[in-house]
């Protein structure tokens, strides 16, 4: 897996934004101003917001996932040499819809429908 391929697919997310909030050459993906999503500038792989700190610790004890450095309890890094493409389409997705989800009603309204 790529930044690439994280890139291609976090575009195709009604509403999703990249920047580089802190230089160097990061991909922060964000939808409503919130970042569900972020490759560092050494890029070692993809950094997701999982539901809860259960699901993080679960992938990681999985082998599929590992703390990722910088955030909070329930992110999880995804290191491109554990990455497949559906895997990560899924955690995507559910780290997308798990911050969309959180955003006032207001901000939620103002999105692009979410196609199921």
């Amino acid at each position: 897996m790529t930044r690439a391929i994280v890139n291609r697919i976090c575009a195709r997310l009604p509403g999703a934004e990249v920047s580089d909030p802190w230089g160097d050459g990061h991909d922060a993906w964000k939808v409503g101003g919130k970042m569900f999503a972020c490759v560092g500038s050494k890029d070692l792989g993809v950094s997701v917001k999982t539901p809860d700190i259960e699901t993080a610790e679960m992938l990681i004890e999985a082998g599929v996932a590992v703390k990722a450095p910088y955030f909070h309890r329930s992110w999880v890094l995804i290191p491109w040499e554990l990455a497949d493409k559906d895997g990560l389409r899924h955690r995507l997705e559910l780290s997308y819809d798990t911050i969309r989800g959180g955003l006032t009603r207001k901000a939620q309204a103002a999105l692009p429908p979410r196609a199921s």
